[in-house]
């Protein structure tokens, strides 16, 4: 088995032999990478069902019709996406051929995270390929049927002088962040981001980091309390609530609360059925380890549980749970919480609420649910966040021409499309210049004169 310094050596090579730049060479793997999903779909959907019990239908959605989506828009966009990007110029550089010129950065690292083993690892590396790099991919232990997949595929399907996969938990991710990479994107906790961007000063590597935080929903003014609850309970729950842009927490006010509570236990009960547990269509919490945080959580509220609370800890299983009464210090609002619980605040002002979610660091997504136009520009115009979406939650990110990326806190940089391609590679400023024209360059030698100078604010 190779050391993680031979696999770098062997990509670095290939890079270094320019066999990635081609636009032929990028378009085939992108294509095999699309023949990898197709022809083990099943197989995918088995290996995120015994990782997180993932309903086929929420793993079709969400981890390959997302990946497929983003193939596509690659594959159709490749040719106009390498073009030269030409600028504007000025009299002085009239004759000059002046364009942005998109190069690829070189060997880069991919580190991917466990709630969506599959889409949060192999959608940032088709931004990678479609840019022209070699690529190293680490799927995360955590998830570790869907790694033990991925480890078998990509050699299959890919170039392995171009990709590989390096495997393993914490101390081997530390052993591998010593090597110098020319980018490194990675997606998971701000603990672990932290980590990585230190490893990352020692070789001054570029980071993306796509990380997560308490994404509020603010309910406010007029509001289908049953349409609502329909939108809320998916957003939230889909994956038993393992998402980093599932709505952590929900502001509204006493009356809006009151009616959506039973909005929400209702669409449970039509969605899940009377007793959630032997439902198909609800996730597990993905280990031990954090099904006992996430009860930690719950048992240290001060609020009052209202929906859910049922729980098996030899299942994984944690019921759809919904807590009212929950005040701003408690608990449930000290972190982001990662599961199935959704606690209510109760807040009678918009003001009020948007000062609330101030309080709390930039988040990765923002909903606000609304009939009224003027509610949703006020949230828009007087909050921050990696991406808003009014009256639903979670969808913005599944299209390929929205940047998805965080802000302060939720992390910094954004891939997807367009924006993914550009995320791996350097835009290089290139300036075409010939000899014509010296004597209006004299402009600008020595002896200098005020007169000189002010043919250079006409020139410029």
């Amino acid at each position: 088995m190779e050391s993680q310094s031979q696999v770098l050596e062997r990509l670095r090579t290939a890079f270094e032999s320019r066999v990635t730049i081609p636009e032929k060479f990028r378009r085939t793997q992108l294509t095999n990478l699309m023949s990898m999903i197709k022809d083990n779909e099943e197989q995918i959907v088995n290996a995120l069902h015994k990782d997180l019990t993932k309903p086929k239908f929420e793993a079709i959605l969400s981890e390959v019709e997302i990946v497929m989506n983003e193939l596509h828009c690659a594959l159709s966009n490749l040719t106009s996406w390498m073009q030269p990007e030409y600028v504007s110029k000025n009299l002085a550089t009239k004759l000059d051929e002046c364009f942005v010129r998109r190069e690829p950065l070189g060997v880069v690292l991919i580190i991917g995270p466990w709630n969506y083993p599959m889409q949060l690892l192999i959608v940032p590396l088709i931004g990678a390929i479609a840019a022209g790099n070699c690529v190293v991919i680490k799927p995360s232990e955590v998830s570790a049927a869907t790694d033990n997949l991925i480890t078998e595929l990509i050699p299959k399907y890919l170039s392995k002088d171009c990709y590989a996969v390096v495997r393993g938990g914490a101390k081997e991710t530390q052993a591998l962040l010593k090597n110098r990479f020319d980018h490194i994107f990675y997606t998971g906790s701000q603990a672990v981001a932290r980590v990585v961007l230190q490893a990352a000063a020692v070789h001054l590597t570029p980071v993306t980091l796509e990380l997560g935080g308490k994404c509020p929903c603010l309910i406010y003014g007029r509001v289908n309390a049953t349409a609502a609850a329909h939108r809320l309970v998916w957003s939230k729950f889909f994956n038993a609530g393992q998402s980093c842009v599932a709505p952590d927490y929900v502001l509204c006010s006493k009356a809006t609360c009151d009616a959506l509570v039973p909005a929400l236990r209702q669409v449970l009960e039509d969605f899940y059925g009377s007793d959630i547990q032997k439902s198909p269509d609800m996730s597990r919490i993905v280990t031990p380890k954090h099904w006992t945080r996430l009860m930690g959580l719950l048992n240290r509220t001060k609020g009052k549980v209202v929906v859910g609370g049922e729980h098996d800890e030899k299942d994984r299983y944690i019921a759809p749970t919904v807590v009212v009464d929950v005040a701003e210090d408690d608990a449930l609002m000290e972190e982001e919480i990662f599961g199935p619980i959704l606690p209510i605040l109760t807040i009678e002002s918009l003001e009020e609420s948007i000062k609330l979610t101030k309080t709390k660091e930039k988040p990765l997504a923002f909903y606000v649910f609304s009939d009224e136009s003027s509610v949703v520009k006020k949230v828009l115009e007087n909050s921050s966040s990696g991406g808003f979406c009014s009256n639903d939650g979670i969808v913005h990110m599944a299209l390929p021409g929205l940047p998805f990326g965080g802000v302060g806190n939720s992390g910094f940089g954004h891939y997807h499309g367009h924006w993914g391609f550009e995320a791996f590679s350097h835009q290089r400023a290139v300036m075409l210049r010939g000899w014509a024209l010296e004597k209006l360059n004299a402009l600008r030698y020595p002896p200098y004169s005020d007169e000189k100078l002010s043919w250079h604010s006409y020139l410029t």
